[in-house]
């Protein structure tokens, strides 16, 4: 699936296929589903997502306001999950961390149809890549981006050098200790 820069910066809430899912693990939990269930619909009834050429920025909540902004560069990982109904529903999370020394993600995008355009968006996002506003985003983007930022030819030859020198290196620093222990 192809999805242009343009869709993506037009997100702005998740798809309606989240409350559903919400509505099923709230029925899940038995009892606690009077607690959890309006909870739950408080939650995406305020769930805002925002893609900019800067970041991403997500808030939630109606008592207790969350938000969340962070530039593309920040961004160190993204881990996209899907449990059982989460596939049965079509959706995926996208868990975004930084370097932040938090073992968690710093942000979740919950309730996403298109969570690998949207990665592969991100990933070129978060290397620097600027993709041309008329060039949709696939799935083949991560390599797109590897082939830009490659090394040229002349930069090829020069770390072929290098590392050959790095290696007749270690190999007389190998021979000098095999000779020092050897007396």
């Amino acid at each position: 699936m192809t999805i242009n820069e343009q869709e993506i910066y037009a997100i702005e809430r998740p798809h309606p296929r989240l409350l559903w899912l919400y509505i099923v693990r709230s029925v899940l939990t038995g009892p606690g589903l009077i607690i959890l269930m309006p909870l739950l619909i408080f939650r995406y009834i305020t769930l805002r997502y925002r893609f900019d050429p800067e970041g991403i920025h997500m808030r939630w909540g109606l008592l207790f306001r969350n938000e969340v902004n962070l530039t593309y560069a920040r961004i160190q990982d993204i881990h996209m999950t899907s449990g059982l109904i989460q596939r049965w529903f079509g959706l995926s999370d996208l868990q975004i961390q930084t370097a932040s020394g938090s073992t968690k993600a710093e942000m979740t995008i919950e309730g996403m149809l298109q969570s690998d355009a949207i990665r592969d968006f991100l990933y070129t996002r978060m290397r620097g890549y600027r993709v041309p506003a008329s060039a949709p985003i696939s799935t083949s983007a991560p390599a797109a981006v590897a082939s830009a930022n490659g090394p040229s030819p002349a930069g090829d030859a020069q770390a072929l050098q290098l590392l050959s020198e790095i290696v007749a290196e270690l190999r007389a620093t190998r021979e000098a200790l095999e000779r020092r222990s050897g007396q």
